[in-house]
């Protein structure tokens, strides 16, 4: 009989007894030490703490792109409700599924999904030019589309340095700090525009976050983010920001619909915007992949990584189809909190689907959540998101920036990146289709980054490759 310790593994006063001789010990030893913290199971009551960090950061972008949707189509308060369960509920399967990869789809990483920014845009101009069948329609067209262009996408990885890499996760750090600076301060030219009450909201709740991840060791520290935004949710709601009238009202069960407008109508013209977003996409995939692998401090194979990664979206994003809903994609949202709590588990993120799985089936908990108050929320989420850009930092760092051509790929990158952030409607009199691609930042700066690369390293080495074999085949 040995009786060990699995400290780190299970809970560190966790003792077994094994039964087992000396060799099955020593086996048994090495492989609970060879544990990534990434396979790590936690204690239920830490993976319900860390899962709802998760939840409660990432929780306004499904409810947030449903209102801009029902707002800009009309659509009913019980149309509206079924889009927000339904929308819940495929980010939380795909969170399920990337976070455990069964046969090869997701990437057994600590993922959350989410519904894409561009995407949402694009589905409301396909509805708004055709019809809501069309727009569903278009989303399934664009997930089968995945699975047709992986193939081919897999094997021009090698374009993707961490010179590429770390300009994307720049950009998209900066891309979503602006977004939630702008649910922050609200849209220009209405009543409610920079009110100082919602900026202080949003300043108090990143001064709570900042001081309790000062002041508190070991779990409170992890969860620093999470308690931030239950600090400034109480502020708001004592200075009559935040009211819970509505929380008790109405059914505490609900479910969504399949096919809530009906059957799909598959118009492959209508699908275009949708099919040149899904390439943008798959880069942006690559980049999440890459930076998530880092975050939790993982070696990964990105031709085995990326297609798993990409598969999940593509699955999600086709049964969310028929539930209705935008593509649902991988999201950038949930890394900046695994680099900041060091927290690397997947069996978290697993724990954080089963919390949106609940909240889509809880009519309740949907209320409860959407009675946070934006500013809140934004506040929160920059702080998570600028971390993303201390990734893009970190990984920069070692890249030579020195040498020329990673120094012009950055530059450039940047430059073509930021200017659409930075500059809204600047492309806004070239051809609607060239809009789709040259007014995203994130599209615009992976592009530019990835055919610099490819110009200043790939083709010059090629060059050199040819000269080097001309000048051995030469004659003496």
């Amino acid at each position: 009989m040995y009786l060990i310790r699995l400290g780190g593994f299970f809970n560190q006063s966790t003792q077994i007894d094994l039964g087992i001789n000396p060799i099955q010990r020593k086996f048994i030893m090495r492989s609970v030490s060879d544990t990534h913290p990434v396979d790590t199971v936690l204690p239920v009551p830490q993976l319900l703490v860390f899962g709802l960090q998760h939840v409660l950061v990432m929780a306004a972008v499904p409810i947030t792109s449903v209102f801009l949707v029902a707002k800009a189509l009309g659509l009913s308060p019980s149309v509206t409700v079924n889009l927000i369960s339904a929308t819940f509920l495929m980010c939380g399967v795909g969170t399920l599924v990337q976070s455990f990869g069964p046969w090869k789809f997701g990437a057994r990483m600590p993922f959350v999904m989410v519904p894409g920014g561009a995407p949402i845009v694009m589905f409301l101009l396909i509805a708004r030019q055709t019809d809501l069948q069309t727009a569903a329609g278009a989303v399934i067209i664009t997930a089968i589309f995945y699975f047709l262009v992986l193939p081919v996408f897999s094997r021009c990885l090698r374009y993707f340095p961490n010179i590429v890499i770390g300009t994307l996760l720049l950009l998209v750090a900066i891309n979503l700090v602006k977004i939630y600076g702008g649910i922050i301060a609200g849209r220009p030219g209405t009543p409610g525009f920079a009110d100082p009450a919602n900026i202080g909201l949003a300043l108090a709740t990143v001064g709570f976050t900042v001081v309790f991840a000062r002041i508190f060791k070991g779990v409170l520290g992890q969860i620093a983010v999470m308690l931030g935004l239950v600090a400034g949710a109480i502020v708001a709601w004592i200075f009559g920001r935040m009211s819970l009238g509505a929380v008790g009202a109405g059914p505490f069960w609900s479910a969504p619909t399949l096919m809530p407008f009906g059957i799909p109508h598959f118009n492959l013209v209508a699908a275009v915007p949708l099919l040149i977003f899904s390439v943008i996409s798959m880069v942006e995939a690559t980049g999440q992949t890459v930076a998530v692998a880092e975050a939790v401090d993982k070696q990964i194979d990105l031709r085995d990584m990326v297609p798993r990664t990409i598969r999940g979206d593509a699955l999600m994003s086709l049964i969310g189809g028929f539930f209705g809903t935008s593509m649902i994609i991988t999201s950038g949202e949930n890394i900046g909190i695994v680099r900041a709590t060091n927290v690397r588990s997947r069996f978290v993120t697993a724990m954080a689907g089963a919390i949106l799985i609940l909240v889509a089936l809880s009519a309740f908990l949907g209320r409860l959540f959407d009675a946070i108050p934006s500013a809140v929320v934004g506040g929160t989420a920059m702080v998570v998101f600028a971390v993303i850009g201390t990734m893009g930092i970190d990984i920069l760092r070692k890249v030579d920036l020195r040498e020329r051509g990673n120094m012009f790929v950055l530059a450039c990158g940047l430059t073509m990146g930021l200017l659409p952030i930075l500059v809204p409607g600047l492309y806004s009199k070239f051809p609607a289709t060239l809009q789709l691609v040259l007014g995203n930042g994130l599209a615009m700066g992976a592009i530019t980054a990835i055919i610099l690369n490819i110009f200043f390293h790939h083709l010059n080495a090629a060059s050199v490759e040819a000269a080097a074999d001309g000048q051995a085949s030469a004659p003496r």
